[in-house]
C-alpha cells in the first residue's frame, strides 16, 4: 500500500466518481482504476460498490476512508516539519474557511500573504462551519476561519480576529421595507430564506430568535439554499427576507435592489480555528501573525 493509491482512494471515496477524481488529481482514469483495484486485489476486500454506472463506498469503504485520511494527514504533517527547514522560502499553506469569511473578508489577507511570501502555495477549501471545524480537526487544513460560535471540542482552539453585523434584508416591495415588523408572529411569518444547518449565520441567527420572542420552528421558511449569494439571489427575486451578512448585501442596498430592516440583530466575530496538538508550520504561523496585525 503506498501513500499515492490512499490519496487515489481518498479522492474517488469523497466523489464517489473515478472520472472526477482522476480529473482532481490530473492523472487518467485508467490509472485511478488499476490503484483501486489494486488496493481491493491486495486485501481481497471490496471497497466500493459498483451500482450501474456509478459507485458506492461499501461499509469497509467508509472504515477504510476514515484511517487512510488519517494517514495522509500524518504524512503532510511530516513533510511540513521538513518543508519548514527551508523557513518561507518554498512550501504550502491549506485553509479552509466559511463562505462569508472565504467570499468577503478573507481574500485581502491572502493577497498580502501571497505578495510577501510567493513561494508558499495556498490551497482554499470553502463550506460552512462545520465543515471548516472538521478538516481542522481531521489535520486537513493548517488554519480555519468562520462565523459562528459552533466551534467547540477539546482539539480545536478558536480566536476572534474580525467582526461583522448580521442584517435583516427584504425585496425593495416587501411590506417591512415600508415599515418594520411589531411582533413575533409578524417575524415569523416572513416567508424567510435562509443558509442550511450547519451553517455559522444560520446559527448566529436562530441563537437571536428567542429575544424577539419566536424558536426556530416558529419561522414560514421558505426556502434552504447552502450559498450566500443564492440566499441573496432569491431574496432579490421575491422569494422571502432573510438574515444575512452586511458584507454579502452591500452592494445590493447601495443599489437599491434590497432594503434593510430596523431589526436588532446580534454582531458575531470571524474566528481563526486552529488545532491545539498539531505542529503550526512557520507558513501558518507567519499567517496567523498577518491576519493578527503583528506581520502587516
Amino acid at each position: 500500500m503506498t501513500l499515492e493509491q490512499l490519496r487515489i482512494f481518498v479522492a474517488v471515496a469523497e466523489r464517489e466518481h473515478v472520472t472526477q477524481a482522476a480529473r482532481a488529481l490530473h492523472i487518467t482514469q485508467s490509472a485511478t482504476s488499476a490503484a483501486i483495484t489494486a488496493l481491493e486485489s491486495r486485501y481481497a476486500t471490496r471497497l466500493f460498490d459498483r451500482i450501474g454506472r456509478r459507485i458506492a463506498l461499501t461499509e469497509a469503504g467508509r472504515l477504510f476512508l476514515v484511517e487512510a485520511r488519517a494517514v495522509l494527514a500524518r504524512a503532510a504533517a511530516a513533510e511540513r516539519v521538513l518543508v519548514d527547514l527551508a523557513g518561507l522560502k518554498r512550501g504550502s499553506l491549506s485553509i479552509a474557511a466559511s463562505q462569508t469569511v472565504a467570499s468577503y473578508w478573507l481574500p485581502q489577507v491572502v493577497e498580502r500573504y501571497r505578495k510577501r511570501y510567493p513561494g508558499i502555495a495556498i490551497v482554499q477549501s470553502i463550506g460552512n462551519t462545520e465543515y471548516v471545524a472538521g478538516r481542522v480537526r481531521d489535520g486537513l487544513a493548517d488554519l480555519g476561519f468562520a462565523e459562528g460560535e459552533m466551534i467547540d471540542g477539546p482539539a480545536l482552539l478558536a480566536t476572534p480576529v474580525a467582526e461583522d453585523e448580521l442584517v435583516l434584508v427584504v425585496p425593495k416591495r416587501h411590506p417591512w421595507a415600508r415599515r418594520a415588523p411589531q411582533s413575533p408572529e409578524e417575524i415569523a411569518a416572513g416567508p424567510w430564506v435562509l443558509r442550511e444547518p450547519g451553517s455559522g449565520t444560520r446559527a448566529i441567527f436562530e441563537a437571536a430568535l428567542p429575544k424577539l420572542g419566536l424558536a426556530p420552528g416558529d419561522l414560514a421558511v421558505a426556502l434552504e439554499v447552502p450559498s450566500n449569494e443564492a440566499v441573496r439571489a432569491a431574496v432579490e427575486a421575491g422569494t422571502g427576507v432573510t438574515a444575512i451578512s452586511r458584507l454579502v448585501v452591500a452592494n445590493a442596498l447601495k443599489a437599491g435592489t434590497l432594503a434593510a430592516v430596523r431589526l436588532a440583530l446580534p454582531r458575531r466575530h470571524f474566528f481563526l480555528v486552529q488545532h491545539r496538538e498539531r505542529y503550526a508550520t512557520k507558513a501558518a504561523q507567519a499567517f496567523v501573525e498577518m491576519v493578527a496585525g503583528r506581520n502587516p
